[in-house]
């Protein structure tokens, strides 16, 4: 299941330039992130209040092209992976005009308690979520 969100390049997301700041993708992609998980019932502060957080514990991203001030961009999210310990999704920015690829992103989550440590496997409310919807071929 792909997720995308549209988002207007706002002059904050921008350097003096005009081109977009590499924060910003960043901002964007934890966007999509968050906005899958709740596609699928998966709730950010539903999860805390049940002892579940999912940080980020690996990021592999590769800049291809700059966006700039006002474009609208596409965020595409995906599930990669699902394992016992991790989620892996996989993501692209591109211009929705142009469909210019700006950047692919890899990043992959852990469950962990409200106090740090790790749940020893993705919780069973989270797994289950998951693997209802199909994980992406790429």
């Amino acid at each position: 299941m792909k997720h995308i969100i549209e988002q207007k390049v706002y002059y904050s997301d921008t350097d003096s330039f005009g081109i977009v700041w590499h924060g910003s993708y960043l901002r964007w992609l934890e966007m999509g992130r968050v906005e899958l998980c709740e596609s699928i019932g998966l709730n950010m502060l539903d999860l805390e209040s049940q002892d579940i957080v999912l940080p980020v514990t690996k990021m592999n991203i590769r800049y291809k092209a700059s966006g700039k001030l006002n474009d609208i961009v596409l965020i595409e999210t995906e599930i990669k992976k699902l394992t016992p310990i991790t989620i892996i999704f996989e993501q692209t920015i591109r211009n929705k005009e142009s469909g210019k690829l700006f950047l692919q992103a890899e990043f992959e989550v852990v469950a962990v308690h409200n106090d740090g440590s790790l749940h020893r496997r993705i919780p069973d409310i989270i797994r289950n979520a998951v693997e209802k919807v199909p994980i992406c071929q790429g």
